[in-house]
């Protein structure tokens, strides 16, 4: 994933900072992401969404708030309708650079600047929340202890997360007066709610009152054991996978016609953990899958190692060649499995202290009323796979460096 760090102009003419993260193949459609309240545009959770979205072809723009992070302005200058407009502003620039954004994320108070952003922001089509508030007054009960003396004073300096901020009347009077369901009823675009059950920051019930003031067509989807923050990177995982997956539906994804001399296009492999073997796999926009190594190789498990790939690969030839003969013959083949196993370790292979031949083993089970002459073609048949083709006659790999 390429990085490109930017700045555009904010709600008040302050230059905010930014991080467009760019898929490394084509580009076919930009996402915008609000950060939590205080927080900023590199959390891990953002981070790792971005990334996820990027595999996909889905550009991620994200940036810090007025006064936050990188950002100019003064923090205690801004309030909920400010950050509503920082995001009006940053659909702006994208839109601008001939990307408009067609996703809008918003992790806790961005949840809820995005919904109400939503309707100023005419490219979005689908919107999804993460830890979002039903009510942006919810953020004052964080306040408890400083409400009086800011209301007293003007502005105040409170702690939050182990951090000095400056918080100003205008910030409260906004909050308090802000009122969601309108325009969660009225959002008009696709939503996805995201809440974690036992979210201490921000209680499940928010994401059941945004659930049932919107309409149709609207998602939930729990994130069983995660903090507000999403600060497990499993977890983060999961939320990307579950967005990406999600948005296929409400974003136009048309990959462009594949490069000549790869007539199914191209598989994009991605390092997802550079401190493991986590892989990001992407067949163009609508495939995913995750390859891994064994927790004993050092890997997560997460996902199929290469050699399973490989054996993956053989299996579903083998099925769907002896199932194109049976069609055309019109034999009553009613299901066909193939096993596959696979004699060498790949960890050992890439080690190289394995130099023993690999031993590809078929197990091909056939139902249906089929005579012995039909099961032994079909079997014959088997040998016909192009990727068995492939692995006994041998392939030629190119490796060149990127450009």
């Amino acid at each position: 994933m390429a990085t490109e760090r930017i700045t555009f102009t904010g709600h008040a003419g302050d230059q905010l900072a930014a991080r467009l993260d760019l898929p490394e193949g084509p580009h076919l459609a930009t996402a915008l992401f609000a950060h939590c309240f205080t927080c900023g545009k590199d959390i891990p959770a953002a981070r790792r969404i971005a990334a996820r979205l990027a595999t996909m072809g889905i550009a991620v723009l994200r940036f810090d708030f007025t006064g936050l992070g990188h950002s100019g302005g003064e923090f205690e200058n801004t309030s909920f309708s400010s950050n509503v407009a920082d995001l009006v502003a940053a659909a702006s620039y994208l839109t601008g650079r001939g990307m408009a954004p067609g996703l809008l994320i918003g992790h806790s108070l961005g949840g809820a600047a995005v919904l109400r952003a939503a309707a100023d922001i005419p490219s979005a089509r689908a919107v999804a929340t993460i830890g979002a508030p039903f009510d942006p007054g919810h953020v004052a009960g964080h306040l408890s202890d400083s409400l009086d003396r800011i209301r007293r004073e003007g502005t105040a300096e409170v702690e939050l997360g182990g951090r000095p901020f400056r918080i100003g009347r205008q910030f409260l009077d906004d909050i308090s007066a802000a009122n969601l369901e309108p325009a969660i009823a009225g959002l008009k675009r696709a939503l996805m709610v995201l809440h974690a059950p036992r979210d201490q920051i921000v209680g499940i019930e928010n994401a059941q009152q945004i659930f049932v003031a919107a309409k149709h067509p609207k998602s939930f989807v729990t994130l069983d054991g995660a903090d507000h923050l999403v600060s497990d990177p499993a977890d983060a995982e999961y939320a990307a996978e579950v967005i990406a997956t999600w948005s296929r539906r409400y974003l136009d994804l048309r990959p462009p016609a594949p490069p000549p001399g790869a007539p199914e296009g191209v598989v994009r492999v991605s390092e997802a953990d550079p401190e493991g073997f986590l892989q990001d796999i992407n067949s163009g926009p609508d495939h995913h899958v995750l390859a891994d190594e064994p927790e004993s190789y050092g890997g997560t498990n997460r996902g199929m190692t290469p050699y399973g790939f490989l054996a993956a690969g053989l299996g579903a030839c083998t099925t769907m060649t002896i199932r194109m003969y049976a069609r055309r013959k019109g034999w009553p083949l009613s299901h066909v499995r193939v096993d596959v196993t696979h004699d060498k370790m790949h960890a050992q292979d890439a080690a190289g202290r394995a130099a023993k031949i690999d031993h590809f083993r078929r197990e091909v089970t056939l139902e249906g009323d089929l005579s012995a002459d039909q099961r032994a073609r079909l079997l014959e048949i088997a040998d016909k796979c192009p990727v068995h083709g492939t692995l006994t006659r041998g392939a030629r790999v190119e490796t060149v460096l990127a450009q």
